[in-house]
């Protein structure tokens, strides 16, 4: 028998960590080198959105996808949406870095001075304020993007964010277009756009699919992704490829805790895989934290059932601190009543359907009678839960957390 070494753990169950193995993502990575190579050609391609609920590993394949970007020598930038801050600047810092990555094999300096000078007129430029003659920029406005070159006048700086962002991207483009390759922008939290923003983003694409530049958008976000993208552009359902990222089957969630652990000379009895399994429901933020708790309290190889049972209280307890109630606490009363009477329902709901481990839709009616309460008198609760991303409208009429086992968690805690 070999001892486990906590030492040697290799789990990561961070946020946005890649986990030692990525495993059950090998499709999504081989269609990004499939629509990768196809730009390089000047084939059509479509920007693409990944989707899912929280946990999933949306980030880390965010990441992943980047770094194959980077290895077909393609420019590229990363930004995360908040719903509180415009495009503008985030756009304009994920570009200066794409095109700082295309600068050394460009042929004119001339021509990337030309584009940094258009970004620096598009990342200066606020929206036309209100009323005659405009106001004076607010001090915190006045933001200077690092850009060693004048602004220019008269492109991507009409203050509309549409016509500005589809001005930038194109030119963009023709920058990478010069030296064979394309530029990728990543954005994570893409249900947190505004949504003039998202107008904006639909717009550009449009525009650059028609063209066949060689640009292309790569979003992560929430299940309720594509209908935010739908609401701004009736054409979106058509513009971008949706993957959606769900739990790992059980082949690859073996997988993503076997290929580590032999790597370190550590192996898993049948019986500890299956009440992983079980406990982690196949979702990979969760067999990450199951995994690290269980090695460090195994104290040898193989590892047991007996040893994931002893180890499964610890993980539990640092996902409903860390994961959990980080979550439920940013909550309101009002907002909290009605998660808890999500919770409820959806256990019937899940029981009804005979979902195996999960928090099913629930009809908003149903949770207004549940409360005894009009659904118009609930809806302020809803659309901010909605906002602050604890739960998704996937169809009209219903609600869900964007949580895996939330409903659960909430189930266990007291009233």
């Amino acid at each position: 028998m070999r001892f486990v070494d906590p030492v040697r753990n290799p789990y990561a169950p961070g946020a946005g960590q890649r986990p030692p193995e990525l495993a059950g993502r090998g499709r999504e990575l081989d269609v990004f080198d499939v629509v990768l190579e196809r730009i390089a050609r000047g084939r059509p391609e479509r920007s693409l959105m990944l989707t899912g609920l929280r946990g999933v590993g949306k980030t880390v394949l965010l990441n992943t996808l980047r770094s194959q970007a980077i290895n077909h020598l393609w420019g590229s930038g990363k930004i995360e949406a908040r719903p509180d801050q415009s495009l503008r600047r985030p756009v304009a810092a994920a570009l200066h870095m794409a095109v700082r990555e295309l600068a050394p094999r460009h042929r004119a300096p001339d021509r990337i001075d030309a584009f940094l000078g258009v970004l620096k007129a598009f990342a200066q430029r606020s929206a036309p304020a209100a009323g005659r003659g405009g106001a004076a920029p607010r001090l915190r406005d006045r933001w200077q993007p690092g850009i060693d070159v004048p602004a220019a006048t008269g492109r991507a700086d009409s203050g509309d964010i549409e016509i500005d962002l589809v001005e930038l991207l194109s030119d963009a483009a023709a920058v990478a277009a010069d030296v064979g390759t394309g530029i990728a922008i990543f954005i994570d939290e893409m249900q947190d756009v505004g949504a003039d923003d998202v107008s904006a983003l639909c717009a550009a694409c449009h525009e650059l699919s028609q063209l066949g530049a060689p640009l292309i958008v790569v979003g992560a976000g929430l299940p309720h992704l594509p209908a935010v993208l739908s609401a701004a552009k009736s054409y979106s359902e058509r513009l971008f490829r949706y993957q959606r990222i769900d739990r790992l089957d059980r082949i690859a969630a073996d997988q993503a805790l076997c290929a580590p652990a032999e790597r370190e000379d550590v192996e898993y009895e049948p019986k500890a895989l299956d009440l992983l399994y079980e406990k982690s429901g196949g979702y990979p933020y969760f067999v990450q934290a199951y995994g690290k708790a269980t090695w460090d309290h195994a104290p040898r190889s193989p590892i047991t059932a007996a040893d994931v049972r002893v180890a499964a209280p610890e993980a539990e307890a640092e996902l409903a601190v860390g994961f959990f109630g980080s979550r439920f606490e940013r909550a309101t009363p009002a907002e909290r009543e009605y998660m808890r009477a999500m919770a409820t329902l959806s256990l019937v709901e899940s029981d009804a359907g005979g979902r195996d481990d999960m928090d099913a839709a629930v009809p908003t009616a149903e949770i207004a009678r549940a409360l005894g309460r009009k659904p118009a008198s609930l809806s302020p609760a809803r659309d901010a839960l909605i906002k602050k991303g604890l739960i998704y409208s996937g169809e009209r009429g219903t609600v869900a957390f964007t949580v895996p086992h939330f409903g659960r968690y909430l189930r266990t805690q007291p009233a």
